[in-house]
């Protein structure tokens, strides 16, 4: 039957009981299909997700709950453990994209190590594949290489031939030299899978380190912190100060180390999602003037490390001990410079591009090579999960590289500033003598300061009158016995001084040649 708006072929065909039955063909079958097909790849390229969101005018009941992100200490509803997406309701929904990124920076215990090591942890992490937000972020790629793996089976059967759900084989449906068969030789894609492998292990390489780097500068962190604090409670000069100034000055120093760190924090975070809760946090403990101070400054971690070093010049201690303490804040201007380097040079533009131009072509050609190897399956159909696979996978490499690529977003800081905050802390209520053991008493040759004023002291070593010294002259050596005998015996004469030699003739000497030049 012909007809406008489609193209239908009935197959008559007898039944053991010689009855006719009408089979429709699958012409009529794939068409319907390929549309359903093509409307879904063009919606999602175009839009993504948000193809079959609700449009904006519509009044929408929120039916889905993000979990907390909280990532402070001993929180009920940490998600940032191993198995945080095992840990999701069902009727709950994690972001993917960029919203997903907060709930990457993971802080491993003991359990998930655990749970890290669990023979079963493959069953978990292909159970939770549609969870993955990796994969979810690559949707428009991977619905981009199905949809030309589509293309490629409906078009060769209508061209080349195709085999209906009864195995029967028919003709093409369109003859024409014109219109060959979509194929291309797999030759080309192994020649060339090497160079896109070194492409695509350099790029995640490259990103790791980058974020290798990065968490080794809040290591750096954390543990020059801790030693700064100690130093300082242990270097601290009790003589002529009360408990209370001692206290009120570690505090202070703990504050100021906690302030600087969360003010690299928020150097490195974005605005939208950092600086309310930075401001809350430096006015909720800082005094007002210090917080405002550096909330204003236009370099904010290197404001809160001038007040880190105006408050190690405050404790009373040796100025040598001091100059050991601001090593600590040497280091913290080396991470801090380290990680700006990180946060605004990229792996070089170029070279992710030509990555990127390079595996979408080579995806979205794989189709045409895989069409002959995919011909034992029925009508080639094969070629579309395996294009599909194949693209999650390789697409997912690449987008490991990306996300790693600005590794602050990703990590805990906000965690790390949290644990800094509650050590030093803790640091600055220690005090000598406290853990039963009483401190002996400092010896003179180790104190930290002299019994009298430093200045007048050196004063009077460099400026006092120097002291004579009575020097004694040495007493007359006699010679041995028989050096004096032998003078005595021959007593010593002057030599005749000896006659000047003659010049030579028509020679001069030096001072007849001067008197000659005259005045």
């Amino acid at each position: 039957k012909e007809s406008n708006s489609h193209r239908l072929v009935w197959i008559v065909s007898a039944d053991p009981q010689n009855k006719i039955s009408l089979i429709p063909s699958i012409d009529l079958v794939l068409s319907k299909v390929t549309m359903k097909i093509s409307l879904l790849a063009l919606a999602t390229l175009a839009t993504g997700a948000h193809a079959f969101a609700p449009s904006v005018g519509r009044a929408v009941v929120p039916t889905t709950t993000v979990i907390s992100t909280s990532t402070k200490l001993n929180a009920i509803d940490d998600s940032t453990g191993w198995d945080s997406f095992r840990r999701v309701d069902p009727a709950k929904q994690m972001p993917y994209g960029e919203a997903s990124r907060k709930y990457r920076r993971t802080v491993y215990s003991h359990d998930d190590w655990k749970k890290h090591r669990s023979p079963d942890r493959f069953f978990f992490y292909v159970g939770a594949i549609f969870k993955s937000g990796v994969y979810r972020n690559l949707l428009r790629e991977v619905a981009a290489t199905v949809a030309v793996a589509s293309f490629i089976v409906v078009w060769n059967a209508y061209v080349g031939g195709y085999t209906d759900f009864e195995g029967i084989p028919h003709e093409a449906i369109i003859n024409s030299q014109f219109l060959p068969k979509l194929t291309l030789p797999l030759t080309p894609f192994t020649l060339a899978s090497p160079s896109l492998g070194l492409l695509l292990v350099f790029r995640t390489n490259t990103s790791y380190g980058r974020w290798d780097e990065a968490r080794k500068n809040w290591g750096s962190n954390i543990n020059r912190t801790r030693d700064l604090n100690r130093m300082a409670n242990a270097y601290y000069d009790m003589n002529g100060v009360s408990a209370e100034q001692r206290e009120d000055d570690l505090k202070t120093l703990a504050l100021c180390t906690w302030a600087f760190v969360r003010s690299m924090k928020r150097h490195l975070s974005p605005e939208e999602e950092d600086e309310a809760d930075f401001q809350e946090e430096l006015r909720q403990k800082l005094p007002e003037q210090q917080a405002e101070m550096i909330i204003a400054a236009a370099h904010r971690p290197n404001r809160a490390l001038q007040d880190l070093s105006n408050a190690i010049e405050d404790l009373p201690m040796h100025f040598l001990r001091k100059g050991q303490i601001h090593q600590d804040l040497t280091q913290f201007e080396d991470n801090l410079g380290s990680s700006e380097r990180l946060l605004t040079s990229p792996v070089p533009v170029f070279y992710s591009r030509h990555l990127a131009r390079f595996l979408a072509v080579w995806l979205l050609l794989l189709p045409f090579g895989l069409y002959q190897p995919m011909s034992y399956t029925w009508n080639s159909i094969g070629l579309i999960p395996t294009t599909a696979v194949i693209s999650v996978f390789l697409f997912g490499i690449e987008e490991l590289g990306t996300q790693l690529e600005e590794p602050f977003t990703i990590l805990p800081m906000q965690a790390f500033c949290d644990k800094i905050y509650n050590w030093c802390m803790e640091i600055s209520t220690w005090s000598p003598g406290d853990y039963g053991r009483p401190m002996k008493p400092v010896k003179p040759q180790h104190a930290f300061f002299a019994p009298v004023d430093i200045e007048e002291e050196i004063d009077a070593v460099l400026y006092a009158a120097p002291t004579p010294v009575a020097v004694t002259p040495p007493a007359p050596v006699a010679p041995p016995a028989p050096v004096a005998a032998a003078a005595v015996s021959s007593p010593y004469e002057p030599a005749a001084p000896v006659a000047a030699k003659p010049a030579a003739n028509g020679a001069r000497g030096f001072g007849n040649y001067l008197d000659q030049l005259g005045p």
